[in-house]
């Protein structure tokens, strides 16, 4: 049987909808609703609404394509209504699986069903409207933070607020609605992996106004909040395998079920516009409303997503295909805990928190043979988080006299896998918003010097000011001449950590 409202009392879990969560009122909605959010901030949600109540449940708009343009009804996320909007999240370490059912969600919409979208964003009753639509998503420059205005998605928007194509647009054309309405706005809420995602958002949301109407401009800087968010929790693409292992431990056929690690942390900041889920009150640890999400942040930016795309892009190349199996090799991990330790730490003050035992929980949690986190999937979208993940450790290295070698060769390693060959002469499938610009610049300069020094004129990349660094080009160049020379594996393996 299919997993579904008839069929769920029988189905094999820990955790199952209750009456009270299932008959909540919509509260929220969430743009970008992947597989990060239902094992993260849905679970939270669902949680809540179990033990506490409350009308919170979740309308969830389906991701934008990597150009931005909305996708078709069609594919796996179809299969939602099918299910009464249930799924299953395992919670998996080795070979132990903990399965809980989510009856948080109310409808799944699809990005171009614009109207239902904008119906329920500007209902007085949405009080907060999250956000995973990875980096690419919020249409900006990486190493400015602001609005890319050039944007083919975000100039079409500004033109036609009222078919929107992008999260942005969204944002925008349902407060609009709501100020023209006098409804109360709603709290947008980044949860993606950017740096103070909080302020990044508002610069973009008020960059984009400014251009639309500078009124609207100035009510929403008056009147909206933009928290600052960090969430960590891994949550790798759901395999086949993975999906008949859950349904066989269910007892039921679930067509979104997903396998994430028991490891889960939400960091908000304490600073909305209007009401919010009490999700600090749930029985899941390490949610945690704080005045300042920086510290956090960063740590987690650097040590975990750092260390993660080190592993994806010298991993890849040296064809390991997880992270599991990357770390597996006893070179790789002497390395990644190398960075973490050496090269990464100097730059973070973290009160409260043991670094030394987070930095054995993530070893730890690369470990897990349940996950099958695949180093392409990490290593896509270099572009928007390389500047986050290597370049400002990086940048506090060449500040504070610390040698920082390993994220060099993390950097270079992102570098040649942008050529789009892998070292076995195997084509790589690069996804990321600038990867025919990256082919082109190794099409066209015929000498490695010439490479880095074209990678380095792009200013969305690489701030300016590290760029023209003579000690950071010349470490990137010797990095990339090493790797070029030996290959991914070696390199690691000569390592001096």
């Amino acid at each position: 049987m299919k997993l579904n409202k008839s069929s769920m009392p029988s189905a094999n879990a820990a955790s199952k909808p209750t009456e009270q969560s299932m008959n909540a009122g919509v509260g929220m909605v969430h743009l970008g609703f992947g597989a990060f959010h239902r094992a993260h901030q849905a679970l939270i949600t669902d949680t809540l609404l179990k033990e506490h109540g409350g009308d919170w449940k979740i309308v969830g708009v389906c991701n934008w394509g990597a150009a931005g343009q909305s996708i078709e009804q069609t594919g796996p996320e179809a299969s939602f209504a099918n299910q009464d909007n249930l799924y299953t999240v395992a919670v998996g370490q080795d070979e132990t699986l903990s399965l809980a059912i989510v009856g948080a969600v109310e409808q799944v919409l699809f990005s171009n069903q614009v109207d239902a979208i904008l119906g329920y964003m500007t209902q007085p009753s949405v009080k907060v409207v999250s956000l995973t639509i990875t980096e690419k998503g919020y249409c900006h420059h990486p190493a400015t933070g602001r609005l890319n205005l050039e944007h083919p998605q975000i100039q079409h928007d500004l033109a036609h607020l009222d078919e929107p194509h992008t999260a942005i647009g969204f944002l925008v054309a349902a407060l609009k609605k709501r100020r023209e309405d006098k409804i109360a706005p709603f709290t947008p809420l980044s949860c993606d992996n950017l740096p103070h995602n909080g302020v990044v958002l508002q610069n973009i949301i008020l960059d984009f106004a400014k251009q639309l109407d500078p009124k609207l401009h100035d009510w929403i800087a008056a009147e909206v909040s933009f928290p600052s968010t960090m969430v960590d929790r891994i949550v790798p693409q759901t395999s086949a395998a993975d999906q008949q292992r859950v349904n066989q431990a269910l007892g039921l056929e679930d067509q979104q079920s997903l396998v994430t690690e028991p490891f889960l942390q939400w960091v908000i900041e304490d600073k909305f516009c209007n009401e919010r889920p009490a999700w600090e009150k749930t029985s899941i640890d390490n949610v945690i409303i704080t005045d300042d999400v920086t510290p956090f942040e960063k740590m987690k930016l650097r040590l975990l997503n750092g260390t993660h795309s080190a592993m994806a892009y010298l991993g890849y190349l040296a064809g390991y295909q997880t992270i599991n199996q990357t770390i597996q090799d006893e070179a790789y991990e002497r390395f990644i805990r190398y960075l973490m330790d050496i090269e990464i730490s100097p730059s973070l003050n973290v009160e409260g928190i043991n670094l030394g035992h987070y930095k054995d929980s993530l070893i730890a949690r690369y470990k897990n043979s349940a996950l099958k986190h695949r180093t392409w999937q990490i290593a896509m979208d270099g572009s928007q988080k390389i500047p986050p993940r290597f370049l400002q450790t990086i940048a506090y290295g060449l500040q504070h006299n610390i040698e920082t070698p390993g994220l060099y060769l993390a950097l270079a390693a992102w570098m040649k896998y942008t050529r789009g060959v892998d070292e076995r002469g195997a084509v790589i499938d690069v996804r990321d918003p600038m990867a025919e610009q990256f082919a082109d610049i190794w099409l066209t300069n015929e000498s490695v010097e010439e490479v880095v020094e074209v990678f380095l004129q792009l200013s969305a990349i690489f701030p300016p000011k590290l760029a023209k660094q003579a000690a950071f080009k010349a470490n990137l160049l010797h990095a990339l001449e090493l790797l070029l020379e030996k290959g991914a594996k070696q390199s690691v393996y000569d390592f001096k950590c």
